[in-house]
């Protein structure tokens, strides 16, 4: 599929660059239906890197295009949202690490979006706010359901009712991201390769084991943990990490 809003370069480090510049990179219904497609297509990464072009992470929900469309509003926002909620699904699921480098202004779905990274980089001027209310919507994106586990509640209110915008120190300082850069794109390939060189199988373990931990009572949790390491043992990972170990080489791992 040849895209026509975002930027797709396939591969273990699979990169994927929401590509609207001149929309803010605004979340229309082409962009949010190939960003599902795209999404799908990662099945061989290690690593998806998303960002953003120019000077935009991504403004959220393309107002404009909503107003605009023949469907009406209701009709549009329920169809990208839709397709937002399947690429934001397949990238929870998925055994890769979701890497998302915000170059910018993260607002609305963009805030959602930014924020689901399994690891979250920050340039040092980007800003975050969620802005929904302020043009007489709710949320999407996830962000009802991440906020709270991310920030707790009282934040949670906070960031939602009043639109309250954060810089980039202020999300590092309340836990939505992970790290702040200097060189955004530099330190972004950096971590990349750092998770390539590691284990897909034991990081997509740990990945459900987090995902799991909100609905699981600590039995539960403790049987999954018990399932997942003694697969991880048997795995090809497991086996070459085990011997790298006990013969102290760096493991080479699949």
């Amino acid at each position: 599929m040849e895209y026509q809003t975002l930027l797709f370069e396939p591969g273990t480090i699979t990169r994927i660059t929401l590509n609207r510049p001149n929309a803010a990179n605004g979340l229309d219904d082409v962009l949010c239906a190939e960003l599902a497609d795209a999404a799908a297509r990662c099945s061989e990464a290690k690593v998806v890197l998303l960002t953003g072009s120019g000077r935009f992470f991504c403004a959220g929900g393309d107002l404009r295009a909503m107003a605009a469309s023949p469907l009406g509003p209701g009709a549009f926002v329920k169809g990208i949202a839709d397709d937002l909620h399947t690429a934001m699904q397949i990238f929870a699921r998925m055994d890769a690490v979701l890497i998302t480098a915000v170059n910018g202004t993260a607002a609305g779905a963009g805030f959602s979006l930014a924020v689901s990274g399994d690891l979250v980089l920050a340039d040092e001027s980007a800003s975050f706010t969620m802005a929904y209310t302020r043009a007489g919507l709710s949320p999407d994106g996830g962000s009802s359901y991440l906020l709270p586990r991310l920030v707790g509640l009282r934040r949670a209110q906070e960031l939602i009712l009043t639109n309250r915008t954060l810089s980039a120190a202020e999300a590092l300082d309340w836990g939505l991201v992970t790290e702040v850069a200097a060189d955004l794109p530099a330190r972004a390939d950096q971590l990349a390769a750092e998770i390539v060189a590691g284990s897909g199988t034991a990081n997509g373990a740990v990945k459900r084991l987090l995902r799991e931990t909100y609905r699981n009572d600590y039995a539960e949790q403790l049987a999954l943990e018990a399932a997942l390491i003694a697969a991880n043992a048997d795995a090809a990972d497991g086996k070459e990490g085990i011997d790298a170990f006990l013969n102290k080489r760096s493991p080479q791992f699949g």
